[in-house]
């Protein structure tokens, strides 16, 4: 397994991102050659990340405050801005992981080929969906700060590199 890409991302005033935890993209972290969705599945279900839906990314700024969230490229290519308005780009393929800590802002900005994206989130947590409002603000806030670290990496469990990259949370 190749070591991930870390980013932070400051809150932007409309998504909070994560103040303490890094985006972490793992580049070809699973064969996505035969049938992509299922074998991501089963890496994130291997690890205790249960995959839940099967879908693409929405097209809009929104977070989750109650959960971190795994995406798997699962066949095609997508386009993304996470951070918000005032984040970075990213270019994803299929076989590639993302691991968003609560808070981080995330959208699609364009797909190529048939985009499939599955979606997981730490055994016994449970996500919600905030679009950057004020009035999630303070609510979201008190949420992101009470999302437990999770206990195992969702492409590597628990010898994986985020539970060291996680753990240095002052």
């Amino acid at each position: 397994m190749n070591a991930p890409g870390a980013f932070f991302f400051a809150d932007d005033g409309s998504i909070p991102n994560n103040p303490k935890l890094p985006v972490l993209i793992y580049r070809a972290a699973f064969d996505a050659s035969g049938d992509g969705a299922a074998e991501v599945e089963r890496l994130f279900d291997a690890n205790n990340w249960p995959p839940q839906w099967r879908a693409g990314i929405f097209p809009f700024h929104h977070y989750h405050s109650t959960a971190h969230e795994v995406l798997g490229i699962a066949h095609g290519q997508v386009r993304v801005r996470l951070g918000g308005e005032q984040g970075r780009d990213f270019d994803l393929q299929a076989g590639d992981v993302v691991v968003l800590p609560a808070g981080t802002g995330h959208k699609r900005l364009s797909d190529r080929g048939d985009l499939v994206v599955v979606g997981g989130y730490p055994t016994g947590q449970t996500w919600d969906l905030l679009r950057g409002e004020a009035s999630e603000r303070p609510a979201a806030a008190l949420n992101i700060a009470r999302v437990p670290l999770p206990g195992s990496d969702p492409v590597g469990g628990k010898t994986g590199p985020l539970l060291e990259l996680w753990s240095r949370v002052p």
